[in-house]
């Protein structure tokens, strides 16, 4: 697995969003699996927004704790209601595509090449 982030374009301003073992792990608490959690978020006709909802604002929050690390002064953690907002700017289907092309990135499975 490998860290990937992604950004989220809202009011202005920039959203890193983070998906890494962290928020695997939140999503497994939450779901019971990764793969669970995907069902809900891929619906073709309507993806369960909850989850939605629940992965980016994971892999958002997961961006601003690995960037408070390094500053003095904390950035706050986003809420369900922001995220929302932000997802509703977007669109669902972009938001939802990037939040699975960024997972479908940090998953890959590197394939060795033999020389």
């Amino acid at each position: 697995m490998k860290e990937k982030e992604t950004v989220f374009h809202y009011d202005g301003k920039d959203y890193k969003a983070i998906f890494n073992l962290n928020v695997m792990q939140e999503i497994q608490e939450k779901y019971g699996s990764i793969d669970e959690w995907g069902k809900l978020t891929s619906e073709a006709s309507e993806p369960d927004v909850k989850a939605l909802i629940f992965g980016i604002k994971s892999m958002m929050n997961e961006a601003i704790d690995i960037e408070n690390e390094k500053l003095e002064e904390k950035k706050s953690f986003l809420t369900d209601k922001q995220v929302g907002r932000i997802i509703t700017q977007l669109g669902l289907e972009e938001a939802t595509a990037k939040l699975h092309q960024t997972v479908v990135n940090s998953t890959e499975v590197e394939t060795l090449k033999n020389e």
